[in-house]
């Protein structure tokens, strides 16, 4: 697979990852039910973890690979970053 149609996919993974992941966090943050009238109780609390749980890991191995991906950019722009002006 090329590097730019990899890059793509990651990226895709990342969203979807961070959307189930922060739609998840809201869920289970009690504040956040009791706007809308709703208990905890109310929802399916272990499968609503477990998915949290699940895309928060693959959302962390995702950023692994990202970086990865873009280490010797990261590195280039690190190094002009701290180049010393003539």
């Amino acid at each position: 697979m090329d590097k730019p149609k990899l890059n793509y996919l990651v990226d895709i993974g990342l969203f979807i990852s961070f959307l189930i992941v922060g739609i998840t966090g809201l869920l289970k943050f009690p504040g956040f039910l009791h706007l809308f009238g709703l208990r905890l109780r109310d929802l399916p609390v272990i499968q609503l973890s477990n998915l949290h749980d699940w895309s928060g890991l693959l959302m962390v191995a995702l950023v692994a690979l990202h970086l990865f991906l873009h280490r010797q950019w990261i590195v280039a722009m690190t190094f002009s970053s701290f180049k010393k002006k003539k």
